[in-house]
């Protein structure tokens, strides 16, 4: 950045004093005026502290868009003037509001993804329409100085929003209520940034001359719950249906919207500094009314295994209190879960949970969350359906355990950062399978978990459970187009309970034999079919030989165990004389035991 101005066009809003004192600290030396126009600016050159004009020219212009209406013709005429006044870059501050709330939304997306210019939402559409209206206006000049071999970088920041006390925003006002309506049963996650972030941003942006699209988003976000916790503000459920005001405002209340600043991070040496929570206690302490000291204890400033929850809604508390209560009682007592093969899951390191699901609701993937969360210590992401995030309370419950939509972004993230991925090869298909064929394995679609686990080299261990399927045993079908629409389900099941109540089954897990497909190929194998197929098919092939020999073994639906009461390590049959079983890649010694 060389000597000149660089001008914060934003009115006299409280955001703009703020960034423009953080960008005096950042920039020391260099002239940063608040000016409500070019003209302005142009008719009266003075430091911001009252000193003596400068005919120093504008060097950078950055466009503070007001926070609540965003108003493209203004900025036109800003950024033409700034053009015509010799600006060297111009930089446009957006806002994450420009990518649309929705149950399709995979969470956390960078700017190249599809999601983040698909619009179709007011708020989003206006967002977008500002950046628009910033590259049309440039695209001629730009061009022009391009031939004469001086170009104008155009940066587009996207930062999430920013809580300052004063402002007249959404969120500033949200946060500064004694109550707050928001959407019963969703508890969305929320990205919050420190004034003292963007304006390192900004600096990074103006200092490197870049151009093109940049998300600006916190170190951790938060739930909207804890946020509002975070600041004494007490929520107030209302249905969806229900309209309170702003109602434009109820999807950003109820799905996500969550960005990754991935540019940023590669083209800069910029790292937010700050959290969600301490933006949020740094906003509370600005107003005079500082967060509660044993709820900033527990939430400010802290990462993931620490505060408890993600960027994708994961909440260890609240697996925790389920796990001692709710999921605890289903797994132990109704459903009677029995396990073997536990250990063969890492208590460290990445891998992929590739198992069978049956049963109509997303039940037997979470008993096997709370079995592993309880036995091995370990939190695994299971690739989920949108349709389970669209729903009032299934969408809080799904997101909390851990539930991260499925698409290859969200599998990358897990396994990179050596977790966990849970995998349902069959899709929704397979929950929807007729009981008729409920333990017959459908297709595994195009074996992408195969490829998730080449790229990452990370073992495959497949799992199966035996009783899922008669808790909703599905005898029949309703298919209505309409319905599909809304639930996006294949269809509506017809089952004894009529989908009510499920039924009391007894169920048999059984996590087989890792395939360490790391341990022969490389993650170049990804890329070639056969490969693929052949450990696909050997996956499939383990697994129906698991479920046949947990079939032949099962005496009755509702009572009983297949495994041994002294090693479940082993799926060991109580007989009265010694054999040897022969089960997945493995021989199994059975011994005397009882069935129960």
């Amino acid at each position: 950045m060389t000597a000149g101005f660089t001008a914060l066009i934003a009115g006299t809003g409280e955001l703009a004093e703020r960034l423009q004192g953080a960008l005096k600290q950042q920039c020391p030396g260099r002239t940063v005026r608040l000016a409500e126009s070019c003209a302005e600016l142009a008719r009266s050159r003075v430091d911001a502290g009252g000193g003596a004009g400068t005919s120093a020219g504008l060097e950078a212009l950055v466009y503070l868009a007001d926070r609540s209406r965003p108003d493209p013709e203004h900025l036109r005429r800003q950024l033409q003037e700034a053009l015509a006044a010799g600006a060297r870059h111009l930089v446009v501050v957006s806002s994450s509001e420009a990518v649309v709330p929705h149950h399709h939304h995979p969470g956390l997306i960078a700017e190249d993804h599809p999601r983040a210019q698909a619009g179709g939402h007011p708020i989003a559409d206006r967002w977008l329409a500002l950046e628009a209206a910033a590259l049309e206006s440039t695209a001629l000049e730009v061009t022009t100085r391009e031939a004469t071999g001086e170009p104008v970088p155009l940066a587009i920041l996207r930062p999430a929003p920013m809580p300052v006390a004063g402002a007249d925003d959404y969120w500033s006002r949200l946060f500064s209520r004694r109550f707050a309506a928001t959407v019963a049963g969703f508890d969305p996650t929320l990205q919050l940034l420190s004034p003292g972030d963007l304006a390192a941003a900004l600096t990074a942006v103006l200092e490197d001359g870049l151009n093109g699209l940049f998300h600006v988003a916190p170190r951790q976000p938060i739930p909207l719950h804890k946020a509002l916790r975070l600041v004494g503000v007490r929520r107030l459920p209302l249905l969806a249906n229900f309209a309170f005001p702003p109602a434009t405002r109820r999807a950003y209340l109820t799905y996500s919207w969550t960005v990754r600043a991935r540019r940023l991070g590669e083209e800069t040496a910029w790292r937010a500094r700050s959290t969600s929570a301490e933006a949020l206690e740094s906003f509370a302490l600005s107003r005079g009314r500082p967060a509660p000291e044993q709820t900033t204890r527990n939430a400010a400033g802290r990462d993931l295994d620490q505060a408890g929850y993600d960027g994708y809604g994961l909440d260890r508390g609240y697996i925790a209190r389920l796990g001692r209560a709710q999921l605890g009682f289903v797994h132990d007592h109704y459903w009677r879960v029995e396990i073997a093969g536990m250990e063969r899951i890492p208590s460290q390191g990445r891998a992929l949970l590739v198992g069978m699901h049956r049963g109509f609701m997303p039940f037997d993937g979470v008993m096997a969350l709370h079995a592993v969360v309880r036995d091995r210590g370990r939190y695994p992401r299971f690739l989920i359906h949108p349709a389970l995030a669209k729903f009032p309370f299934l969408a809080n419950f799904m997101t909390k355990l851990g539930g991260i939509l499925a698409c290859r972004e969200n599998a990358d993230h897990v396994l990179e950062r050596d977790g966990l991925l849970g995998v349902y090869p069959e899709g929704i298909r397979g929950a929807f399978t007729p009981y008729s064929r409920a333990y017959k394995l459908g297709r595994f679609g195009r074996d992408e978990f195969v490829k998730m686990a080449l790229r990452h080299q990370a073992p495959i261990i497949p799992f199966v459970t035996v009783g899922s399927a008669e808790i909703f045993p599905i005898f029949g079908a309703i298919r209505w187009r309409w319905l599909r629409r809304l639930t996006e389900w294949p269809y509506l099941p017809i089952t004894p309970t009529l989908n009510l109540v499920p039924l009391p089954s007894k169920w048999h897990t059984w996590f087989l034999e890792p395939l360490h497909v790391e341990a022969d190929h490389g993650p170049e194998a990804a890329d070639d079919p056969k490969v693929v197929r052949l450990l696909s098919n050997e996956v499939r092939r383990r697994m129906e030989a698991a479920i046949a020999e947990m079939l032949q073994r099962r005496r009755s639906i509702f009572r009983g165990s297949i495994f041994s009461r002294t090693d479940h390590r082993q799926p060991n049959i109580g007989v009265t004389k010694e054999r040897t079983v022969t089960a997945p890649s493995t021989a199994v010694k059975s011994t005397t035991g009882s069935m129960r």
